[in-house]
């Protein structure tokens, strides 16, 4: 191990106690999107304590920002940290946050050890991952417009160099009907519920013709208040992925089909809301994702026992607006085991996520995260041929 990744190395040592602990305290108060204020002081205060300089409410009220160094190339490393509506960290986001510090680490002992500039880097807070698209607000903000390569890892049951994941887009489809007595006058209702019905049954009956890596899962939210009503109001959820954004459009269209059916065929009228902010599928790099497994590889991570394999070599795909990252900078997002086979969004995950099991797991990847920013920092051949990678598979995206 060159001096570099030594000086990176021991710092994440020395720093692991605080780590642990400010990796619980995010754990132990869990904030949906948006809203992760005492996870926002928290890191925030810990990066002052440690003597970061730190902008916060960086862009967006939770956002958070911290820079060192000066120049080019600039790398960031990406934290979250917001949590899942009752079942609190069962993404494991606490973790996320703690590979992004313990990475800032790292990368700021190894920029001083060097003795000469390295570039500039930059730890960012990105809020509300969990359906709240708040990368797209950052990137809207301009966050990543001078940013060369950006970082960061997600805890899983096994481990991965990247993450093939789907674009989404949610809808919320509304159907007006009109109320009656359910036994009495039924013929003077339109009945909202029927159209709902009819609505997933459309979108089941569909599937046939779905490409098999297409995913579409929604619920009924709202479907009447008593029975002897007929319903003049439902609503209803569905989440439509792809693996590549092109396909999205045309799942999308497919989908309004259904649902405009379902209105006709009950007299009900139908209001199709799209939210506007899809989420993109990562645009993987495959010369810095094997940066990274290289890294992971020689410091002990193990992508045979605990990799992909158990899938039969296809990992579980979700989604993330990571992918929207990815599509303005080179970007990685590998996944990492913690020690747990629990699957995340899981009660499971989330008691694994604040577990003392999951530490080594958590500070190994931090440091082959570290080590890839030394690699693209140090390195300018490196960082040419990410950038050249990344504008020509961007150009044929496009």
């Amino acid at each position: 191990m060159d001096k570099l990744r030594q000086a990176a190395s021991k710092a994440i040592d020395e720093a692991a106690e605080g780590l642990q602990e400010i990796s619980n305290k995010i754990w132990a108060c869990p904030e949906e999107n948006f809203e992760e204020v005492e996870a926002h002081n928290n890191i925030t205060n810990y990066l002052a304590d440690n003597g970061f300089e730190v902008e916060r409410s960086y862009l967006l009220k939770t956002g958070f920002r911290s820079v060192f160094g000066e120049g080019s190339p600039h790398v960031a490393v990406l934290c979250e940290y917001d949590a899942l509506p009752e079942i609190g960290h069962a993404c494991g986001h606490n973790l996320i946050a703690e590979v992004g510090l313990a990475a800032g680490i790292g990368i700021r002992a190894a920029m001083n050890a060097s003795g000469t500039p390295l570039g500039k880097f930059s730890i960012i807070g990105t809020p509300a991952e969990e359906g709240g698209g708040g990368k797209i607000d950052m990137i809207t903000a301009g966050c990543f417009k001078d940013i060369d390569v950006a970082l960061m890892a997600h805890p899983s049951p096994y481990n991965s160099e990247m993450l093939e994941c789907l674009a989404i887009e949610l809808v919320t489809v509304i159907y007006h009907g009109k109320a009656a007595h359910a036994s009495a006058f039924p013929w003077d209702g339109v009945n909202a519920l029927d159209a709902a019905v009819l609505c997933y049954q459309n979108v089941s009956c569909l599937r046939q013709q779905f490409k098999p890596t297409w995913r579409v899962h929604g619920i009924i939210e709202k479907g009447g208040t008593k029975p002897n009503i007929i319903p003049d109001y439902t609503q209803m959820e569905f989440y439509a992925r792809t693996p590549k954004r092109d396909e999205l459009v045309v799942l999308k269209k497919m989908l309004e089909n259904c649902f405009k059916s379902a209105a006709q065929s009950t007299g009900c009228t139908v209001e199709i809301k799209w939210n506007g902010r899809p989420y993109y599928d990562m645009n993987n790099i495959k010369f810095l994702n094997d940066i990274y497994r290289t890294n992971a590889l020689n410091i002990g991570v193990d992508f045979d026992t605990h990799g992909t394999s158990k899938y039969d070599g296809n990992a579980p795909a979700g989604s993330t607006d990571m992918g929207n990252v990815s599509y303005q900078v080179p970007s990685i997002h590998p996944m990492f085991y913690i020690g747990t086979e629990a699957v995340n969004h899981t009660k499971e995950f989330t008691v694994a996520a604040g577990s003392v099991e999951a530490q080594p797991y958590t500070l190994k990847v931090a440091k082959a995260v570290a080590f890839t920013a030394i690699d693209v920092m140090t390195k300018p051949d490196v960082l040419k041929k990410i950038k050249e990678d990344f504008k020509k598979k961007t150009m044929d995206k496009e």
